[in-house]
């Protein structure tokens, strides 16, 4: 299993958060949104230019910016 950033990701491939790794107003922001470490996402899809991405959270769609991606690690199955 490796640990890689959200980021760089491909389109269906799963994985499990394992660090936030931002303070302040945006890490709180991520956070509260429920991608928390151990929390489980799935990559939906990019728009055209790869900004921004939708992911599967919790039953649920987010999507992030990238600059917001790069904060998070994600442990890919």
């Amino acid at each position: 299993m490796a640990i890689i950033n959200l980021r760089k990701m491909d389109i269906n491939q799963r994985g499990t958060i394992t660090a936030v790794k931002v303070g302040g107003v945006l890490g709180r922001r991520i956070r509260e949104m429920g991608l928390v470490p151990g929390t489980e996402i799935t990559i939906k899809q990019r728009a055209p230019l790869n900004d921004p991405v939708a992911l599967r959270v919790m039953g649920g769609t987010l999507t992030l910016r990238n600059n917001e991606a790069d904060f998070i690690e994600v442990e890919i199955d």
